[in-house]
């Protein structure tokens, strides 16, 4: 397992989602990197795991992202995981990843729910072609810019937004 990065999806809700290969994974592990430890201690604890837990998140991604390679590099076992679905889609993990990659070490992962691909798969919308953008801009005179650039695409759209921001960005869609 060594020389090894483990990227592990976790539940989007249900937690009876979480796959025996991840549970596995996160139990052989020397550390897991996470987005929030408090979410993640709650998922381990479900799942009697008990590893250490590195925080990985928007904020301190650009410095911590080295730190876990050169864990990795000294020999210890990483496992990432996002607080829902997949680490590095619309989270943090992309530098983790490309680092990993570009310092020879395998990146490895364990596959489970994603967000986008269940809400496409239940939307009734036209499946053949999609278009993931993830997460708008957060202010409304970018957003709305962001927006214009997607008005022409042909594929059905997946755009992440926060609950709070639901209503102002449905309203800019409909703009």
């Amino acid at each position: 397992m060594t020389n090894k990065l483990y990227v592990v999806s976790t539940p989007i809700g249900n937690l009876s989602e979480f796959t025996p290969r991840a549970i596995e994974v996160l139990k052989s592990v020397d550390f897991i990197a996470c987005e929030d430890t408090r979410v993640t201690r709650k998922l381990c604890n479900l799942f009697e795991i008990d590893k250490p837990l590195f925080s990985c998140h928007e904020h301190n991604e650009f410095t911590v992202h080295q730190k876990i390679i050169e864990a990795i590099k000294d020999g210890k076992v990483v496992a990432l995981v996002s607080d829902a679905g997949y680490p590095g889609i619309s989270d943090p993990g992309y530098l983790a990843c490309h680092d990993a990659l570009e310092e020879d070490i395998d990146v490895v992962v364990i596959p489970g729910v994603s967000a986008s691909l269940t809400a496409l798969c239940a939307s009734g919308l036209p499946t053949k072609n999609f278009y993931f953008h993830g997460f708008l801009n957060s202010k409304q005179s970018l957003r709305k810019k962001e927006l214009l650039t997607l008005v022409d695409k042909e594929e059905t759209l997946i755009i992440y937004e926060a609950p709070h921001r639901i209503k102002e960005t449905l309203s800019d869609m409909l703009e």
